[in-house]
């Protein structure tokens, strides 16, 4: 069902839509503006990234057992039930790649027990420092579970802080990039047809990047911006994949020629 690369260093990947909710722009666009009370879908995903011989995860998506804090949901699974449906179990995963330590990108890394996972050391260094504990705004964003999870697995050896970029396999790139999150990371694949990036909420939908408009949540301003700018570097023309539009899958409209169930996206 599931394609891999097949050349050293070349993957395929997927998105995994595992939610869909119903918002306002006002959520999902900075400054108020006369659209701001219209509707607008927002979409939750990871992806899956296959090599010949590596199994990769970014990001884990929502812990399945949580009660989500926001309200409006049309659609809701996990990740390793779309795992699932494609013939991988969660113990398959051999490398996990958190973007960030959101509830819903980070909210599944317990689920995955044999992954070697990668977060970047000023996300770990943010969420766990007196700033973080005072910016009652951003609290509900974080779960501590997943932080002291992941904090044990640094120290149990099986996972890695990078200080800045890294190379997570052949191929395979996260790329520090901060603005939505101290520690916000981009993930650059080399795919059969070039670069493809998997920018998560380094921009939530392509008319971020479109417009030059910065979401709602957010560490740095200038940093939003240069995000930007360093997707579009790495992409060299390629496919920037942002973390919530609704319209990626009709974008790249895989599923229907694929036979891939729904929620799963072939995206290179």
């Amino acid at each position: 069902m599931l394609a891999r690369g097949t050349t050293p260093g070349v993957s395929t990947v997927y998105a995994l839509q595992y939610g869909r909710r119903a918002g306002v722009r006002g959520e999902h666009f900075l400054g108020w503006d006369s659209s701001s009370g219209e509707p607008h879908e927002i979409a939750y995903y990871a992806w899956l990234v296959l090599s010949a011989d590596r199994t990769i995860l970014v990001d884990a998506g929502m812990d399945p057992d949580r009660e989500p804090p926001l309200k409006g949901w049309s659609f809701r699974t996990s990740v390793p039930a779309l795992l699932a449906d494609v013939g991988i179990s969660p113990a398959g995963i051999d490398t996990l790649v958190l973007t960030h330590l959101h509830y819903d990108h980070a909210g599944g890394v317990r689920s995955f027990p044999a992954a070697r996972v990668f977060v970047q050391a000023a996300e770990l260094a943010y969420w766990a420092g007196p700033a973080a504990r005072r910016n009652a705004r951003e609290a509900w964003l974080l779960d501590h579970q997943d932080l002291r999870h992941v904090v044990a697995l640094i120290e149990g050896g099986r996972a890695v802080a990078f200080a800045g970029d890294g190379e997570v396999a052949p191929g395979v790139s996260a790329v520090l990039v901060g603005g939505h999150t101290a520690g916000m990371q981009i993930v650059a694949v080399r795919t059969a047809t070039g670069p493809l990036v998997l920018a998560s909420d380094a921009l939530h939908f392509f008319e971020n990047l479109e417009t030059d408009r910065p979401g709602t949540v957010l560490h740095s301003m200038p940093e939003v911006y240069l995000a930007f700018d360093r997707a579009r570097e790495l992409a060299r023309g390629g496919p920037i994949v942002p973390g919530h539009d609704p319209s990626v899958p009709d974008r790249w409209g895989f599923r229907s020629r694929s036979g891939l169930p729904a929620g799963v996206t072939r995206l290179a």
